[in-house]
């Protein structure tokens, strides 16, 4: 699924997290480039969600430096809410405003944060529905959505705000089964598209699918790197075997 060019979007460097003492992340070094799709694999507790809300700067770090298009993230004064227009975010949950309805979730970010004309958003907003396929559940609420339809949402909202790059957090984790395949499918399209992406998930059929690298962290630390058909077929370390032998292919 290649789109990845040369231009690094995303570095980082020597990266620690620790909480109480606890080293969580040891000295993560990881270069991402634009329109490639890295997916993080590992057990769990490992720091792979960790990780990801340290580059949306919902964690502090301990030490290391994150470049995110050239600019310094780890620097003072960094302003948070422009950085994550650009570095969207989806998890578990969709956090989703109960009270107010689909359009108007989507709408809040472009129109409220970004101050675009409300025309330009809703446009931006209806032809991103359309294409997850929930358009006539624009004036739905939350309540009457299933989980998926809630996560391909979510997944609207984040992208309504024109990222540079997504990070997606276990989104299919809190779905029943059968909701889990169309979800993967609105990630699946993103990655035809050329969306730069980093994705920790689970789901060992989807990582093979959509990455074009996986990453596989264990206890904080990253053991191997590589193409899937490398990882899945022929994985170099001990640990990596022993986590994949969990799964049945």
């Amino acid at each position: 699924m290649n789109h990845a060019n040369n231009e690094v979007l995303l570095e980082i460097q020597g990266l620690q997290k620790s909480y109480g003492g606890r080293n969580v992340l040891n000295q993560i070094n990881l270069d991402v480039h634009k329109g490639e799709v890295v997916v993080i694999l590992g057990p769990s507790g490992c720091g792979k969600s960790t990780l990801l809300r340290c580059l949306n700067g919902l964690e502090s770090i301990q030490g290391g430096t994150i470049r995110f298009a050239g600019q310094d993230l780890t620097t003072e004064g960094v302003n948070w809410q422009k950085v994550r227009q650009q570095i969207g975010m989806v998890f578990q949950n969709y956090d989703l405003f109960p009270h107010m309805t689909v359009i108007e979730n989507i709408l809040l970010g472009p129109t409220k944060v970004q101050n675009k004309p409300r025309q330009e958003a809703l446009q931006q907003a209806e032809q991103l529905l359309a294409r997850v396929g929930l358009l006539e559940r624009k004036d739905s609420y939350p309540r009457e959505l299933s989980g998926g339809q809630k996560q391909r949402i979510a997944i609207v909202r984040a992208l309504c705000m024109n990222p540079e790059i997504m990070l997606f957090d276990e989104v299919t984790a809190a779905l029943d089964p059968e909701m889990v395949r169309e979800v993967l499918d609105v990630i699946l399209g993103l990655a035809k598209q050329g969306m730069t992406m980093l994705i920790v998930t689970h789901e060992m059929g989807f990582a093979q699918a959509v990455a074009d690298r996986i990453v596989f962290l264990d206890a904080g630390k990253i053991c191997e790197t590589g193409k899937p058909a490398d990882f899945f077929a022929n994985p170099q370390t001990e640990r990596a075997k022993q986590f994949l032998n969990r799964f049945q292919y």
